[in-house]
C-alpha cells in the first residue's frame, strides 16, 4: 500500500521555516505561492513535498531545514515585524546577522512597540505559541496617558469588547503612578493587533509608550535594544510555563 506523503500547503511552508501557519496562510491569499508553477490562492491546497516544487515569491522553498533556530531579539521602535516591506521600512530581520539559516517573526509587535520578538525557522513551534489554545503568554510593560481608575483595570481584566469579539481575562499590575501617566505590567494570552493599545484606548487611557518583556517565563532580562541573543532548549522551556 502507497503511503500517503501529502501535506496541506500552509504547513508545508511553515515546516520549512517561511513564516508561521498563520503567515504561510495570508501569503497564499495574496498569490505569492505557486505549486508547479501554477498560483495557489485558496486554502485546502495539498501538495507531495517530494514530487511537487514550492515557490514563494519566486523562490523555491525546499521542504527541509538542516537545524532549527531559535532567537529572541530586543526589537528598537521603527522597525516593522516583517521579513519585507513594501513601503521600505526598516523589517527587523536586518537587525540579524550570522545567523545561517532565514528565519520569521513569531506574531507581532507594531512599528512603535519595542522588546521581546522571537524569531526561529521552525514553524511547528510557532503555530503552538501563537495558537489560543496554548494561552502562551505575553508580558507589556505600558506607560499609559492619566491614572485609570481601579474600576477601569477591573473591567480589562475581566474583559472587554474589541471590534466585536470580547477580550480574554487580563493580569494588570500598578508599577508606578507619575504626575501625568501611569506605568502597569499587562499580561495577556491573545495576539489580536494593537490589542493592548487598543485595551486602554477603550477605558480613555491611551498608551503612550509599550514594551513587550516576555514570553511565558522567558523574559529580556539584561538583553539591550537592538541586541539578539540564540534561545537553548532550557529558554523554549520558560515559554510556555
Amino acid at each position: 500500500m502507497a503511503l500517503n506523503r501529502t501535506v496541506r500547503l500552509q504547513k508545508f511552508l511553515a515546516q520549512a521555516g517561511v513564516a508561521s501557519r498563520r503567515s504561510a496562510e495570508a501569503l497564499i491569499q495574496q498569490g505569492v505561492v505557486s505549486v508547479d508553477g501554477v498560483v495557489i490562492t485558496e486554502m485546502g491546497c495539498k501538495i507531495d513535498p517530494g514530487q511537487q516544487q514550492v515557490r514563494c515569491r519566486g523562490e523555491v522553498i525546499h521542504p527541509h531545514r538542516e537545524a532549527f533556530v531559535y532567537i529572541l531579539l530586543n526589537k528598537p521602535k521603527g522597525y516593522v515585524t516583517t521579513v519585507s516591506d513594501p513601503q521600505g521600512r526598516p523589517i527587523v530581520t536586518s537587525l540579524l546577522h550570522d545567523i545561517g539559516e532565514r528565519v520569521f517573526p513569531v506574531g507581532r509587535l507594531d512599528i512603535d512597540t519595542e522588546g521581546a520578538l522571537l524569531l526561529t525557522n521552525d514553524g511547528a513551534l510557532a503555530h503552538r505559541i501563537l495558537h489560543p489554545s496554548h494561552q502562551t503568554t505575553k508580558t507589556y510593560e505600558a506607560l499609559v496617558q492619566g491614572r485609570p481608575r481601579q474600576e477601569q483595570i477591573d473591567r480589562l481584566q475581566r474583559g472587554i469588547l474589541l471590534d466585536g469579539r470580547r477580550t480574554a481575562p487580563a493580569q494588570i499590575t500598578l508599577r508606578k503612578r507619575h504626575e501625568h501617566a501611569t506605568r502597569l505590567q499587562v499580561v495577556i494570552h491573545e495576539g489580536r493587533k494593537r490589542q493592548v493599545r487598543k485595551m486602554f484606548a477603550a477605558i480613555g487611557h491611551p498608551v503612550l509608550d509599550l514594551k513587550r518583556t516576555a514570553y511565558g517565563k522567558l523574559f529580556l532580562g539584561q538583553l539591550k535594544s537592538g541586541h539578539f541573543r540564540h534561545l537553548s532548549e532550557k529558554d523554549l522551556k520558560k515559554i510556555f510555563l
